[in-house]
Order: C-alpha cells, then sequence, then structure tokens
C-alpha cells in the first residue's frame, strides 16, 4: 500500500513557493498533492460588477462572458496547480497537481481534502499580513493550524 501523501497548499506566492521547497527538504521522498483551490463563480460576480459598483440597477449577466472568464480562471488555476507540482517534484517529492473549487474557505477546502487522502501532514506558506494574529501566520494558516487533525507544517515568506 502506497503512504499517504502530504497535502501543501499552493497558491503561486513567494509564501507558497518557499513552503514547497521546505516539505521537500523536510518530508522527501514521500507523495504529495500540491493543491491550488479557486473561487469558482468568481467569473459570473466579475460579470456583475460595474452595476453592483456603481450603484445602478443590475443588468443580465452576460452568460458566455461569465463563463469565459470562470474557463480562464480555471485554466490559470490548473497551470498553477502544475507549476507547484513541478516544483514538488524538483524538491524531491512525488507529486501531483490538484485543481478544487474552493467550498467556504481554502482552509476548509484543504482540510477536507487532508481527511478524503488521509494525509500525513499538511503544508502551507503563510505571508504575514492583516490582523495580529494573522502576522504571525496568516488566516488561511491560522485555520489549518487550529483545525487540522495532522501534523502542520507552516512555513513564512522570506524576509
Amino acid at each position: 500500500m502506497a503512504p499517504a501523501p502530504i497535502v501543501i497548499g499552493y497558491d503561486g506566492s513567494p509564501a507558497s513557493e518557499r513552503a514547497v521547497r521546505e516539505a521537500g527538504a523536510l518530508l522527501a521522498p514521500r507523495p504529495a498533492l500540491v493543491v491550488v483551490v479557486w473561487e469558482a463563480g468568481m467569473g459570473f460576480l466579475v460579470s456583475s460588477l460595474p452595476a453592483s459598483t456603481l450603484d445602478i440597477p443590475p443588468a443580465p449577466i452576460d452568460v458566455r462572458a461569465a463563463l469565459e472568464v470562470e474557463d480562464a480562471m480555471y485554466e490559470r488555476a490548473q497551470r498553477l496547480a502544475e507549476q507547484g507540482a513541478r516544483q514538488a517534484r524538483e524538491a524531491g517529492l512525488e507529486a501531483e497537481g490538484l485543481t478544487v473549487a474552493d467550498e467556504a474557505s481554502v482552509a476548509d477546502t484543504l482540510l477536507r481534502l487532508v481527511r478524503e487522502r488521509e494525509a500525513q501532514a499538511v503544508v502551507v506558506g503563510a505571508h504575514g499580513h492583516r490582523t495580529f494574529g494573522e502576522v504571525l501566520l496568516g488566516s488561511t494558516s491560522q485555520s489549518v493550524v487550529h483545525r487540522a487533525q495532522c501534523p502542520v507544517v507552516v512555513v513564512r515568506q522570506a524576509a
């Protein structure tokens, strides 16, 4: 039976790139799932922004344009997941990329995958911004640390 993977949250930021490298240094040659969580439905939200931001009555949404935006965002997320998986393989992990639609939050989606895949650990990068508590970790990493049922590796963005 193959060992359980580690789940690595990836968004292409310097913090997530560093998290991939550190995961490889600490955990290679384990299997890894490099996960990009994307915001499904944003194409439709973006298509309706002018009406809502200008405080004018909403116009009908151009469904074709919204679907094109949605497809472009999904394709970008897929390319990002493959980029992260490639970096993980270069770091010595047996990695595959996975693009997953956001369910409630990035942390919720990562934790669902951790449970479903029975992951040995979860790795996230911390951007360090927003409120005082988030300065130390970041909202996603803070939520993962508090709720994960497996070991969590949080990697800070390099100074």
